[in-house]
C-alpha cells in the first residue's frame, strides 16, 4: 500500500468523522426539543416501543459490512445518550437546583434562622400524648435555647393497630405550649385536606418518609406559604428526593427544608442506614437547607451523638431528634427516644465538640 493512498483514506475517514459529528449533534440538537415537548405535555421520556421501531428500521436497511447485532449495539448507546442528554437538561431547569440558584435558601421562623451558616436543632417527643408531656419537653427545650418543638400529631404507621396521633387535639397541644413558651412548632401532615387546617397550629410542615412521594400531599403544600420540612423516602434516590422537593417548589412555596432520616438497607443494626454521603450531595445539588434526623435514621440512643456530629461535619444545616420525659412507656418509638437529662447531656457534649454553630438571635 502507497503512502499516498494511506494519506487519501485517512483524509476520507476524517471527513466521514466530521459528517458523523455534526448529524450526531443535529441528532441531539432534536432530542432537546423533543425533550422539553414532552415535559411540557407530562410524557415520559423513555419510550420503549418507540425506540424498538427505530432499531428495527435501521436493521432493515442495514447492508453491512456491519452486522445487525453491532448496529443495534452502536446505536443503543446514540440512544442512551439522548436519553442522558434530555435528563441533563432538566436538571438544569430544576428551581431546586444549585445551578438554578447560587445562593442558599435562607428560611426564619422567629428567631432561629435556618441555612444561613448556623446550625439548628429540631426535638421533640414522637407523638403528643398529653399537654403535660409536651410541655415537659418543650421546658427542656427553651432551657437549651433550642426553638424548634416537633411533635407528632397524625401518625403514620406501619401496623393499623398501633397509635395514629391525637389529630387535631395533638396540633393545638403543640400550639398552646409553643405560645405559652415562645416555641415554633413543626408537625406532620398526612392528608393533602389537612393542610390549610394545619397552617393554623404549626410554624412548620412536615412531610414524612412514607409520604414523599404522594405528590397531591406535595402540591397541596406548595399550595400555601407555610416553610415545609421533606423528608427523603424509605428507599429513595437523591434525584427522586430533589423532585419531590420540586414539587412542592414549582407551586410557589420555596421555603423547603431537606431531611436525610436513613434509607432501607440490608443493615439490622440499625433501624436503617444514615446515608452521610446525601448531605454533601444535597448541599452541592441543592440551594435548600438540609438537616439530619439522626433518631430515625439510628434507631439507636448511643449513637445519636456522633451521627449527629456527622451531620454537622458534613455541612447539614441542622439535626433533629426525638425527646420524651419517659421513653419506656411512649406511645410510639420508645426504644429510640431519649430522655430530658440524656438530652441534656447531648447538647452538652454536641456544643462541646465545635460542630455545633449557635443560631443567631434575630429580633
Amino acid at each position: 500500500m502507497s503512502e499516498h493512498l494511506l494519506n487519501e483514506l485517512r483524509e476520507q475517514l476524517d471527513e466521514i468523522n466530521g459528517q458523523l459529528l455534526e448529524l450526531l449533534n443535529k441528532r441531539a440538537a432534536l432530542v432537546q426539543e423533543l425533550g422539553e415537548l414532552k415535559q411540557k405535555s407530562g410524557v415520559k421520556k423513555f419510550d420503549p416501543e418507540r425506540e424498538k421501531e427505530m432499531l428495527d428500521r435501521l436493521i432493515s436497511r442495514n447492508q453491512g459490512p456491519f452486522d445487525d447485532q453491532t448496529i443495534r449495539y452502536l446505536f443503543k448507546q446514540i440512544f442512551k445518550a439522548s436519553l442522558q442528554l434530555q435528563e441533563v437538561e432538566h436538571k438544569k431547569e430544576l428551581l431546586v437546583s444549585r445551578k438554578r440558584q447560587s445562593e442558599n435558601t435562607v428560611i426564619q421562623l422567629g428567631e432561629a434562622v435556618i441555612g444561613d451558616g448556623s446550625s439548628s436543632l429540631i426535638a421533640g417527643p414522637c407523638s403528643v400524648e398529653s399537654y403535660e408531656q409536651v410541655f415537659e419537653v418543650a421546658k427542656a427545650l427553651k432551657e437549651q435555647g433550642i426553638k424548634l418543638l416537633r411533635g407528632g400529631a397524625f401518625k403514620p404507621r406501619t401496623s393499623p393497630y398501633d397509635f395514629q396521633g391525637l389529630g387535631e387535639g395533638g396540633l393545638e397541644i403543640l400550639r398552646k405550649v409553643a405560645d405559652q413558651l415562645d416555641l415554633k412548632v413543626i408537625s406532620e401532615v398526612v392528608n393533602p385536606s389537612d393542610i390549610e387546617m394545619a397552617t393554623q397550629y404549626v410554624d412548620v410542615i412536615q412531610i414524612g418518609a412514607r409520604n414523599m412521594q404522594n405528590f397531591e400531599l406535595l402540591k397541596a403544600a406548595g399550595s400555601v406559604d407555610t416553610p415545609v420540612l421533606l423528608k427523603r423516602g424509605l428507599s429513595a434516590t437523591i434525584e427522586e428526593f430533589l423532585f419531590a422537593a420540586e414539587y412542592i417548589v414549582s407551586r410557589g412555596n420555596s421555603k423547603v427544608m431537606l431531611c436525610e432520616r436513613g434509607i432501607r438497607t440490608y443493615e439490622k443494626w440499625t433501624r436503617n442506614t444514615l446515608d452521610i454521603s446525601a448531605v454533601p450531595i444535597l448541599k452541592n445539588e441543592s440551594h435548600l437547607p438540609v438537616f439530619v434526623d439522626v433518631t430515625h435514621s439510628t434507631g439507636r440512643r448511643d449513637i445519636l451523638l456522633p451521627c449527629a456530629k456527622a451531620a454537622l461535619a458534613a455541612g447539614a444545616d441542622g439535626v433533629m431528634l426525638e425527646v420524651h420525659p419517659n421513653p419506656s412507656v411512649a406511645l410510639s418509638d420508645a426504644r429510640q427516644q431519649i430522655d430530658i437529662p440524656s438530652f441534656d447531656q447531648f447538647m452538652k457534649d454536641l456544643r462541646s465538640s465545635g460542630l455545633y454553630r449557635e443560631t443567631q438571635n434575630v429580633k
